[in-house]
């Protein structure tokens, strides 16, 4: 349904996308992930149309976006980061101007907002001034906005940024609704919603593309061995743990007179059989212990560590045209 092919992007000595190259299927949610200033929101501007690639081309079922920018659009909901509403009108007013702009008639206007109204659940401040919305309810008036025009491909910037834990938990669900019948982009730092919502994931890095694939199959590919946690009551716990062959013990902790060890291993072996040995033989209570399971974070650390901190081109996105 998307096919970003050999796409850069530059503003002035900046460049924003250098050379990337993705593909997104019909039907899937797509995790758009990245440290701050690594292209994604000038990648989300040129798929919908907003922004033109320097070089390379977008394609949405097949045809080119730049040749046919309006027809496009049409296919296309997108909800920028900023969400920018109008805050003295009704939310009903609002989807009014919305579906005037997108050039619905009546009768899709009526049944769109209708719709889009019932899938994000507004019904209850509809005819509230935007202005005396939570945050929570301008993000679902935004995604209204965005899909009442019934689109096939959904791109969403960030759609939980500065909500609450509750307000985080009904928009991930609404997006998880969403991607039932669309296919959707979703670029977020949170990698909860990425596990709860996204089938697959894009990783940029400066502007390329640093990996991609299925979550479960990225996170296997994962190098670096194994992580274990250890919790014991005894002595000698986090030295003698540190000196297992091919361990590195950090992050020792003092809780109640027990000590808790997290061990990085160079191989991807079993080491539970012998700590188990080790605190049997030393007269150690074991408190806890398990095998860590890699993490989404710790990945996306792994991929994007090198310009983690850096945000110079993010700055030059936002502020780009």
């Amino acid at each position: 349904m998307i096919s970003v092919e050999g796409v850069s992007k530059r503003y002035g000595q900046v460049t924003a996308v250098d050379q990337l190259t993705f593909n997104v299927e019909r039907g899937e949610v797509v995790g758009f992930l990245g440290p701050n200033g690594a292209g994604k929101t000038t990648t989300m501007r040129m798929i919908t149309g907003t922004l033109q690639p320097d070089e390379g081309s977008v394609m949405l079922d097949g045809a080119s976006v730049s040749d046919h920018p309006m027809a496009a659009k049409r296919r296309i909901g997108y909800l920028p980061e900023a969400n920018p509403l109008y805050d003295e009108l009704l939310v009903s007013e609002y989807l009014d101007y919305v579906a005037e702009l997108r050039g619905l008639s009546p009768e899709e206007t009526r049944s769109g907002v209708r719709d889009a109204v019932e899938e994000t659940d507004i019904g209850d401040v509809f005819y509230r001034p935007i202005g005396e919305c939570s945050k929570g309810y301008r993000q679902r008036i935004g995604m209204a906005g965005a899909i009442l025009h019934r689109p096939e491909v959904l791109i969403l910037d960030e759609p939980t940024e500065g909500l609450d834990p509750n307000q985080r938990v009904e928009i991930r669900r609404l997006v998880s609704n969403l991607g039932r019948e669309r296919t959707v982009l979703l670029s977020t730092h949170v990698m909860q919603e990425v596990e709860a919502t996204c089938s697959r994931l894009v990783i940029l890095r400066r502007g390329r593309l640093a990996a991609e694939g299925s979550v479960q199959d990225l996170l296997s590919s994962r190098t670096g061995g194994a992580q274990y946690l250890v919790e014991a009551e005894g002595e000698g716990v986090a030295e003698a743990l540190a000196a297992l062959p091919g361990v590195t013990a950090h992050s020792a902790e003092q809780l109640q007179g027990r000590v808790r060890v997290h061990l990085d291993t160079g191989a991807d072996g079993e080491l539970r059989p012998d700590i188990f040995a080790m605190a049997r033989d030393r007269g150690w209570t074991l408190w806890e212990l398990h095998r860590e399971r890699a993490s989404l974070e710790q990945l996306f650390r792994d991929l994007t560590a090198e310009v983690s901190g850096a945000g110079d081109r993010d700055g030059a996105e936002e502020k780009a045209p």
